[in-house]
């Protein structure tokens, strides 16, 4: 497992934003891909994702790892949003 920690932490390096960090690490069933909101004094959940071995072993992984990173960064924002119409506890 820690192959595969260590080939997604080589991914990461390659993505930097100022709003973001991203970390990983082992989990059961594959290696979780964290999210965290940069900036202070704002309280934001931290999103986390599970890569499965067959995912981070194909070799196609930059490219699919590129779109779920970008994938759940949406998740993430949309997440943050404290009101909008579709929120039925407001």
């Amino acid at each position: 497992m820690s192959e595969l920690l260590e080939k997604v932490r080589r991914e990461l390096v390659r993505y930097e934003h100022p709003l973001f960090s991203f970390d990983a690490q082992t989990a059961a069933g594959g290696v979780e891909v964290w999210i965290r909101f940069k900036p202070e004094g704002v309280e934001v959940h931290n999103y986390q994702f599970l890569l499965q071995p067959r995912e981070i072993e194909n070799k196609q992984f930059p490219w699919t790892f590129q779109r779920q990173l970008y994938d759940c960064l949406h998740d993430y924002v949309i997440e943050m949003f404290t009101c909008n119409p579709q929120r039925q506890d407001t």
